[in-house]
């Protein structure tokens, strides 16, 4: 955290400010133009270790058929004044950084983990996108404004997920609350609209999968495999929507803001040649569409080898920054997603652009003085820029690292793998069990991609997260 110029801890005036805030926050209710929304069927799908819960959902079907949508985001800007000594905390590292032997909060967790998180079973200040779709799942009208919620059950990816997928009974969770059953499965189906529509307009859907040290007692004791699953999906699709819309929103109301952008691959020619080795054809310019339409078909054809392709895709399209919006003038979207206009805001426990975001959009809502200059609108963008590349080279680093410490006993044992990797700085290997990663540093030449290979472990440095492997020639 240190060398990478994070700040690990906070300091006590922080503290001291976290403490008072939440001894004299009280009893919250609604007041002035803050909705009452407490007795809607709210509820949260998150990781099953998250206690920083940013977004619930509730979803409800018109009389004329239309989806009526609602995403309340915690309102942290209620109790982190712009220029408060945990905002300007905030500011310093600008993101939670997530490693697999500890969490190091944006936030003090009095506050992430305890009045501004949307906790089960807690009434919580919200910021609520409202949205109301249509049978194609387009947008036919928005609203933004400040409300009352209850979460009625903090739920899980994975519970959620095999319940969807047919894999396991109706978890205990959802069953315990009447209505909540029907209130998911109608989820689910929003969110099959709206990923049809980002679809159609040549959003890339790319596949990734991670695989998770699990620490116990001070112990790496193994490494889990994170896929996508369908609650993964209705998070992810009610996140770019409310996203997109907020992004609007603002847009329309003349309010500067900081938009998320994933600028056109400048790398496009890389993409063409790519898939022309694989006999298709895409156009000299950058066009989502098209690359969209050839993945589907790649997945199609070879679904094993799909994730390979969606990593190399995802290089060579590089990463997503933060800009400043300014109204009037054409800008960049996202490329990915294929969308003009998106921020981020669904995250202000953990993200500070979504914090910024918040301040902005209820100066929209109420009619006021803008919260931010340009100037300190572009500052804050360098800033979050920055310190976000930090953070994941932080997180990458001790996930290796973890990895390492895991097989740093298993020193000469020879294991299956798959080569994942040829390249001028070295050859890859992926393990099938443990799913660990490392390079073939002895015997590695005439190897290529896809290959299954066996391996020896012949070193691991943990301070690196290096582990180096030899390949094991066959009879």
């Amino acid at each position: 955290m240190i060398n990478a110029g994070l700040v690990a801890d906070f300091t006590a005036e922080v503290l001291g400010e976290a403490q008072a805030l939440t001894e004299t926050g009280g009893e919250i209710k609604p007041v002035g133009s803050v909705r009452d929304m407490r007795e809607l069927l709210w509820s949260s799908i998150d990781n099953s270790e998250s206690r920083d819960l940013d977004q619930v959902e509730y979803v409800e079907r018109l009389p004329d058929g239309r989806i009526h949508l609602l995403i309340g985001i915690a309102d942290v800007d209620a109790f982190v004044q712009k220029g408060s000594v945990i905002d300007r905390r905030a500011f310093v590292n600008t993101v939670s950084v997530y490693t697999p032997a500890i969490t190091f909060p944006m936030l003090p967790e009095q506050l992430s983990t305890g009045i501004t998180s949307l906790l089960e079973g807690e009434d919580r200040l919200a910021l609520v996108i409202e949205l109301v779709l249509n049978s194609e799942g387009v947008v036919s009208s928005r609203d933004v404004y400040r409300a009352l919620v209850h979460n009625h059950a903090k739920l899980t990816y994975d519970e959620v997920g095999a319940w969807l997928e047919n894999q396991s009974q109706i978890p205990g969770s959802i069953a315990k609350v009447p209505g909540l059953g029907e209130q998911i499965r109608l989820q689910f189906e929003t969110t099959n609209l709206l990923h049809a529509l980002r679809k159609q307009n040549g959003a890339l859907e790319l596949e990734t999968v991670e695989v998770e040290p699990v620490l116990s007692g001070g112990e790496v004791i193994r490494l889990d495999i994170k896929r996508h699953n369908r609650a993964q999906q209705i998070i992810e699709n009610f996140m770019i929507a409310a996203n997109t819309s907020m992004a609007e929103f603002l847009e329309e109301r003349g309010v500067p803001s900081l938009r998320r952008v994933v600028r056109t691959p400048e790398r496009w020619s890389l993409i063409v040649k790519m898939a022309k080795s694989y006999g298709a054809a895409l156009p000299p310019r950058p066009d989502s569409r098209a690359l969209s339409d050839f993945l589907d078909e790649r997945r199609a054809k070879a679904p094993a080898k799909y994730i390979d392709l969606s990593l190399a895709v995802l290089k060579m399209m590089g990463s997503g920054e933060y800009l400043v919006e300014e109204p009037g003038l054409e800008q960049e979207g996202h490329f990915g997603l294929a969308v003009h206009d998106y921020t981020h805001s669904t995250a202000p426990n953990r993200r500070y652009p979504d914090l910024i975001t918040q301040r902005c959009l209820k100066a929209a809502i109420d009619g006021g003085n803008y919260p931010y200059t340009r100037g300190e609108l572009e500052e804050i963008a360098e800033r979050c820029n920055r310190m976000e590349d930090a953070a994941r080279k932080v997180e990458r680093m001790t996930k290796k690292a973890a990895v390492a410490v895991l097989l740093s006993g298993r020193v000469g044992e020879i294991f299956d793998g798959i080569v994942t990797g040829v390249k001028e700085k070295g050859t890859f290997v992926q393990l099938v069990s443990p799913p660990a990663e490392g390079r073939i540093v002895k015997e590695e030449e005439g190897l290529s991609v896809g290959e299954k290979v066996r391996v020896r472990l012949v070193a691991t440095e943990p301070e690196r997260g290096f582990i180096d492997f030899a390949y094991v020639k066959q009879d």
